[in-house]
């Protein structure tokens, strides 16, 4: 049975990732080293098509390919025009709220609100929900659903 306690592990990896991302984006080969790594260590592309819908895409927004999530999170690829980078804003810390778990033997499905603080510590809500599934003894992410609130 997956765990509360490996689901925030997972998160804080994650998050922890997203920040390293920003941190190097001024040296651009290791950038791109280190998000490759990120993305093959936190998503499952290896075992399928991922299920990911990132939050600041509207005309390819949704990508199942570890080369379309790639490109979200450091652009740079022309084929995703729209991307410009998301990880690479940069932020300062990524911080979970989970507002409920479904938590089964090889599979676990987290929903609520994620924070991403910026240089100036301003904080961007964030809502999604991740699926996870057990690879080899740690979670891979096998779907990301990523929104801004609604705003009326």
């Amino acid at each position: 049975m997956i765990t509360k306690q490996e689901v925030e592990n997972a998160q804080d990896s994650w998050g922890k990732g997203v920040v390293r991302i920003g941190e190097l984006k001024e040296e651009r080969e290791q950038c791109e080293s280190f998000t490759k790594d990120f993305v093959g260590g936190h998503y499952d592309f290896d075992n399928k098509e991922v299920l990911f819908k990132p939050t600041k895409t509207s005309v390819l927004q949704f990508r199942i390919t570890e080369e379309g999530a790639l490109s979200y999170f450091i652009g740079g690829n022309d084929e995703y025009s729209e991307d410009k980078g998301f990880a690479l804003q940069p932020w300062t810390n990524v911080r979970f709220e989970n507002e409920a778990l479904i938590l089964e033997e090889n599979r676990a499905l987290a929903m609520g609100n994620y924070f991403f603080t910026d240089l100036n510590g301003d904080e961007t809500k964030v809502e999604y929900t991740f699926g996870y599934a057990m690879r080899d003894g740690s979670l891979k992410i096998d779907v990301h659903h990523s929104s801004l609130p609604f705003n009326p």
